[in-house]
């Protein structure tokens, strides 16, 4: 089975892993094909099982007894990560005024509480959509401008995030194919 794991924070904070010993810790963990995607946690690798929570502690526990601090991971299956880059979250007219949009893996979807939070964090320059296990976020102005970050995310809707660019993920696909 192929999967990805989307790595949050592995190159941040004054923390600098090289792809190479990310790769090399994945590959310890007896996942084969194991492979980067662009320095910013994203991990290509095969594994006997489809993936789910886990792979997903495997990993966690693995980088931290290895790196010394907390990498939270999501791991999606190639199929999912295809359906991803084809979903249309929003309107064509909301896409023309976009700046940025981004994706966030999510551990599990958002319950009442955490979909009520998502909506506390729109406004006239931030728009969300929630789709399974991924929030897409549509920013009018540069990430950089927006009050909206991953740590405001988390403290407000009460879950784990990492954001990638709709555009690296949709390059991601198209570069190994998945369908």
């Amino acid at each position: 089975m192929r999967l990805v794991a989307f790595l949050r924070a592995i190159n941040v904070g004054g923390h600098v892993v090289t792809m190479e010993v990310l790769r090399r810790q994945f590959a310890q963990l007896g996942f084969q094909d194991v492979e980067t995607f662009i320095a910013s946690g994203n991990v290509i690798f095969s594994a006997r099982s489809a993936g789910g929570a886990a792979i997903e502690k495997k990993i966690e526990t693995r980088l931290h007894n290895a790196l010394g601090y907390e990498v939270k991971t999501f791991v999606r299956t190639d199929g999912e990560v295809a359906a991803i880059a084809r979903y249309e979250p929003f309107t064509p007219a909301q896409m023309r005024t976009a700046k940025t949009v981004n994706v966030g893996f999510l551990a599990a979807p958002l319950g009442t509480a955490g979909r009520k939070a998502l909506k506390s964090l729109e406004s006239d320059l931030d728009d969300f959509q929630l789709h399974a296990r991924e929030v897409y976020w549509l920013s009018r102005v540069s990430q950089g401008d927006s009050k909206m970050s991953n740590m405001v995310f988390e403290r407000t809707v009460g879950a784990r995030v990492t954001f990638r660019g709709v555009k690296t993920v949709a390059k991601l696909v198209a570069k190994y194919a998945f369908a």
